[in-house]
């Protein structure tokens, strides 16, 4: 056995929802580090939050090869990384690269993130993939399936994940401090760019961009400025608006805390929409049913530091577009002292016995208002976001925000909201077993999307 064949086999050993390691190598068995060990990444996508993604992999392995559609972004990167070869086609890379990577960070364009995070799933690599995981329902189904069935490390760019104060938090709600919670709001300082306006006019291709790469499996358009590097967010095509870039962030307290997976209904109320660019404000509503038993939050929870606990049905309400809760609802929240405002983004979950406010995007902020005593709570601290990822490629302690139960149910939950802004005013009822919207099949095209051709999902 040759010794990249071994060290492949060592760190295609991780599992999902496990703890094992391949005791067969003797460094890993001892304890030791061996320069063998080195995770060797490629990168997909190295511009923007690509560029800190990036850094990541390299701080902690290899940078043996980097793509972007952007030649400017590929060459500023590619002075960081020299060692690293150079990409337009993620296709290309994965093919040539394939018998030299380990894993794959994806940090394109929301439209992207599926067909080039499979592909590289399938050829049994590890992947970390910037959220909202997907552009789809049915796409992140299929990453939680892959990264399931092939037993890879995985983790979701959803950093506050990580936080002590997220973690301890969502215990605390969980151990009772807040009595039974039946409601949620969470609010967003997003869109920060056009929404709901009509398309650019066409130009012509600036000669760094390869446009036919950027469109990837979307339907093809002429190029314009005002989707890349940045506003794609605001596109039904390539983005899934303030919902997509936010959600995974801002809802991530109130789903560690109370296991909002598969809302039943989602409703939304929105300044209206032209089904090409999302609307310039939305007001989503998400009906979940009462679960009787909810257990730890994530394989990476021992069971042994949270006991299970029955919730009641919740309604949680999303704000976006400058939009906030109604003021009745936040009568005992704290001011900014010198503006009288809440703070732009945050959350809100209101029990029988109290509330927990937090203050940010990342649920780092949190303060306890009423509320009883439930004592010190357990909760598994994390070394860092992305050396979770590489922990769990190396030992098989799976990160907190892996697809198949965590990153993927957060994901799949948050983006559903945009079936209700597809069709505002109408209560769009969910059947999360067959991923169906039962009676709106005027969005199961957004459920399930198909690829141009040259892409597979």
């Amino acid at each position: 056995m040759s010794l990249k064949s071994t060290r492949r086999e060592f760190l295609g050993s991780a599992l999902i929802g496990g703890f094992s390691i391949w005791i067969a190598d003797p460094a890993r068995a001892q304890g030791g580090k061996s320069p063998n060990e080195r995770v060797q990444f490629a990168c997909i996508g190295v511009g923007g939050k690509g560029d800190s993604d990036t850094a990541d992999a390299a701080r902690l392995g290899d940078v043996v090869a980097i793509c972007d559609v952007d030649e400017n972004t590929l060459n500023r990167a590619a002075q960081k990384y020299p060692m690293a070869k150079k990409y337009n086609d993620y296709r290309k890379m994965l093919e040539e690269m394939g018998s030299s990577i380990d894993a794959v960070t994806v940090s394109t364009p929301d439209h992207s993130h599926a067909p080039a995070a499979l592909m590289a799933m399938e050829m049994g690599k590890h992947c970390f993939c910037q959220k909202p995981l997907a552009h789809s329902i049915y796409e992140v189904h299929r990453m939680m399936e892959v990264a399931r069935r092939k037993k890879l490390a995985t983790q979701m760019g959803n950093q506050g994940t990580a936080g002590d104060n997220l973690r301890r938090f969502a215990a605390m709600v969980r151990a009772g401090a807040i009595g039974d919670v039946t409601e949620v709001h969470v609010w967003t300082n997003r869109p920060i760019w056009p929404q709901g306006i009509s398309r650019p006019p066409q130009e012509p291709v600036p000669a760094y961009l390869h446009w036919n790469l950027w469109i990837g499996p979307a339907p093809f358009r002429p190029y314009a400025p005002g989707y890349h590097p940045f506003s794609w967010r605001g596109w039904w095509d390539f983005g899934t608006g303030a919902l997509g870039d936010m959600a995974c962030h801002t809802m991530n307290l109130p789903f560690m805390a109370l296991d909002l997976r598969d809302p039943i209904a989602v409703e939304a109320e929105t300044s209206g929409t032209n089904h090409d660019s999302y609307p310039s404000w939305s007001i989503i509503h998400y009906y979940f049913g009462p679960a009787e038993q909810v257990g730890p939050p994530s394989s990476a929870w021992p069971a042994d530091m949270v006991k299970p606990f029955k919730r009641s049905s919740v309604v949680m309400h999303w704000y976006d577009g400058g939009k906030l809760p109604p003021d009745d609802v936040l009568t005992d929240v704290p001011r900014d002292p010198k503006t009288g405002k809440i703070s732009s983004s945050g959350s809100l979950m209101i029990g029988t016995k109290g509330k927990v406010y937090s203050s940010d995007d990342y649920g780092s902020n949190n303060i306890l208002i009423g509320g009883v005593d439930v004592g010190e709570v357990s909760f598994p601290q994390s070394p860092g976001h992305f050396e979770e990822f590489v922990r769990a490629i190396k030992e098989g302690i799976p990160a907190m925000s892996n697809f198949p139960d965590y990153a993927g149910p957060l994901a799949s939950m948050a983006i559903m909201g945009n079936l209700a802004v597809w069709s505002a005013g109408k209560k769009i009822e969910w059947d999360a077993r067959r991923m169906v919207a039962t009676n709106a099949p005027e969005v199961m095209h957004i459920v399930h999307p198909t690829y141009r051709h040259g892409y597979h999902m």
